[in-house]
């Protein structure tokens, strides 16, 4: 079970009384969870992907892709029919499916991501270098970490990368 709370007095009750109800044993801090990296240094708390956007780099044998500076061409005007043959559906789903879930935690390609997921049924060759394109930008200002809460504040939430143009 995880559970977090702003009042270390009202976690220690929280604990207790769960322990007295139930048979549990305290595993400490979160660190990792379902491709979530945390790190909690003092009153921070800070949320990343890196790992989950390696093993993505990895599947798709994208490890040393040229970086790129924005997710999407700025003009990119995406179509059904665009002239270019069909992708491996297969392959564009598990891409597109894992760049939506590492926005969960990278705000700054939700839009791109969201763009690309409507060729989802018939992905071209094209629509599938739109998709690599996000991923070479991930690779880019993956070593930032993505989230960033204050626990001494009214719920402060920092979005971050280190894209520098």
């Amino acid at each position: 079970m995880i559970y977090m709370g702003s009042s270390i007095s009202l976690i220690d009750e929280f604990h207790m009384s769960m322990k007295n109800e139930f048979e549990m044993s305290d595993l400490g801090l979160l660190h990792y969870f379902l491709g979530l990296e945390v790190k909690q240094v003092e009153n921070l708390v800070f949320i990343s992907q890196q790992k989950y956007a390696t093993d993505l780099f990895k599947k798709f044998h994208m490890m040393n892709c040229k970086i790129a500076h924005t997710p999407m061409n700025l003009n990119e005007k995406l179509q059904k029919e665009d002239g270019t043959k069909s992708a491996n559906e297969k392959l564009f789903r598990s891409l597109v499916g894992g760049l939506i879930y590492l926005g969960h935690t990278r705000h700054d390609i939700a839009f791109s991501v969201g763009v690309v997921s409507k060729f989802m049924h018939s992905p071209s060759k094209h629509h599938f270098g739109v998709a690599k394109r996000i991923l070479c930008y991930v690779a880019g200002t993956i070593r930032v970490p993505d989230l960033s809460f204050n626990l001494n504040t009214q719920c402060s939430i920092m979005l971050c990368t280190n894209l520098i143009l």
